[in-house]
């Protein structure tokens, strides 16, 4: 094997491993302590979304003038959002105060380079059924025309 061969090679091998590495990243969600039902949907979604893409995802009430002397209730809203995504994910740190915010972080089930693997075997198979798919339908129109007419 010759040293070109060899480097080359080599920097595929690089490339591939850059290519199946992923970083997990640590989204945000933010509430308010008086949010309302549709706003708390829009913004679990938005969660479960981060947490099936294998991001961590830290949950973050602000509270604002009166309502910092009720962290309970904060608590308690953080505690629904931990039951909502408990699918998806499982809380990685329980609620903290820190300043005027209340912190909770939920980290996926899956980590990021599984769901990167499972996402480009799902890409190569549909690419493989669109491949087919178009085959069949060329197929059949080309034994049509080949096909002596009787």
């Amino acid at each position: 094997m010759d040293y070109g061969k060899f480097k080359y090679e080599a920097a595929q091998k690089a490339k591939e491993t850059r290519r199946n590495q992923a970083n997990t990243v640590l989204k945000e969600v933010r509430f308010r302590l008086k949010i309302e039902a549709h706003d708390y949907i829009t913004k679990l979604k938005r969660a479960e979304g981060f947490l099936q893409a294998g991001d961590k995802v830290k949950a973050m009430i602000l509270f604002r003038g009166r309502e910092q002397s009720r962290p309970e209730q904060g608590v308690r809203l953080l505690r629904k959002f931990a039951e909502d995504v408990a699918e998806f994910g499982t809380v990685e740190s329980n609620p903290t105060i820190d300043g005027r915010n209340m912190v909770m972080v939920v980290a996926p089930h899956k980590n990021k380079s599984e769901v990167k693997t499972e996402q480009n075997a799902q890409r190569t198979a549909n690419r493989e059924a669109a491949r087919s798919a178009a085959r069949g339908d060329s197929a059949p129109k080309d034994e049509a025309a080949s096909a002596p007419a009787e």
